[in-house]
């Protein structure tokens, strides 16, 4: 199907459309509609893998180009006990990808949350640096050739732009991310390496980000490239510091991805990701238990398409865009940071049915 006639397709949908329920069925591929700018990814659970979420079979080969393992490769997964490896997952992840001619983005090789127990109880340095070390030997060295890159570290960064005080700086210092991006590169030559972080585009947060960057490069160390998460909420996404974000990092000499992006449309008190943060319950913690009203339906559609117009407007920069999940019901939001609550973040339905989002990000392809 052309461009051409996947617009006509989606203009008719969006115009006649009344939410969801009128949209019958999926006319125009993410990947397809963006092949020239830039990657369209998702990130996709063991159940998706396993073939046990039939909303999401078909999502995944038809509208997307790369896959990130949502939990499959964290440490904790990974690490059963001290000298011990579980890689039957991942291994199926792999090849889950290699069937529907994916490409991976490997998330994540170090990271302070979703750490094994047992790491967190080493209380000797050099047991502690064995192992991190082995970690990404073992784990980088075996997908080598296998995953297009890695998000090598995850989340070092407070808001005001200082090293988190995790178990990594604790014990190994503050070189530990270069050497875990050299670590990487030694055991994986080819794969593109970032570092991950949300709220990095928030310019407090962006300077650190920038000056980690920048201490990772002067080691002479490899870095390919950063990643903004991306976790916004509807009707504040911050346009204006994630367009000055792209060009300060471009002009690193670095590439940028979006790497888990959704827009939460439930309250929250704070921004980011930080999973160890929570909310209470309150009486209106959960207010669209059965649907999305129409003007937060169109809100949602009008941010996705405003921000895919200017990740378009820097194609150039951007390599990637990944949505942190496929469709609603799988999303992290629904328990986070209050858990059994109904969220709509992305761009399908718990059905798997496009939303006027999708169209909305559809349409912003016809530049």
């Amino acid at each position: 199907m052309n461009k051409l006639f996947s617009f006509f397709i989606t203009a008719a949908l969006i115009s006649g459309c009344a939410g969801t329920r009128q949209i019958r069925s999926v006319t125009a591929s993410l990947k397809d509609m963006y092949k020239n700018d830039f990657l369209i990814g998702a990130a996709v659970s063991w159940q998706q893998v396993e073939g046990k979420d039939p909303a999401a079979f078909n999502l995944i080969s038809r509208q997307f180009n790369t896959i990130t393992p949502e939990n499959i490769m964290k440490e904790e997964e990974l690490r059963p006990a001290w000298g011990e490896y579980d890689f039957s997952r991942a291994d199926r992840f792999i090849d889950f990808a290699k069937a529907h001619h994916l490409q991976v983005n490997g998330h994540t090789l170090i990271w302070h949350s979703q750490m094994p127990a047992f790491a967190r109880s080493i209380e000797s340095v050099d047991s502690f640096r064995t192992f991190f070390t082995d970690h990404i030997r073992k784990v980088a060295g075996r997908y080598s050739g296998k995953v297009q890159s890695w998000d090598v570290v995850n989340e070092a960064l407070n808001e005001d732009g200082t090293l988190r005080k995790s178990p990594f700086l604790n014990k190994l210092g503050d070189n530990y991310i270069a050497d875990a991006f050299k670590l990487t590169n030694e055991v994986s030559p080819g794969t593109d390496l970032y570092y991950n972080d949300y709220n990095n585009e928030q310019p407090e947060k962006r300077a650190g980000c920038i000056a980690l960057i920048k201490k990772i490069q002067q080691a002479g160390v490899r870095i390919d490239g950063v990643g903004i998460q991306g976790h916004w909420h509807v009707g504040k996404v911050p346009f204006k510091e994630i367009e000055e974000s792209i060009l300060e990092y471009a002009a690193l000499g670095i590439k940028v991805a979006i790497t888990e992006l959704d827009i939460e449309v439930l309250p929250r008190n704070f921004t980011g990701a930080e999973v160890s943060q929570q909310m209470k319950t309150e009486t209106n913690s959960n207010p669209y238990v059965k649907e999305l009203p129409e003007t937060v339906q169109k809100q949602i559609a009008d941010d996705y398409g405003r921000l895919f117009k200017l990740l378009l407007k820097h194609k150039d920069k951007i390599a990637r865009v990944t949505f942190w999940g496929v469709h609603d019901g799988q999303s992290w939001l629904n328990d986070w940071p209050i858990p059994g609550r109904t969220n709509y973040p992305l761009l399908f339905d718990r059905n798997g049915k496009p939303k006027p989002a999708f169209y909305s990000v559809i349409a912003a392809s016809k530049r």
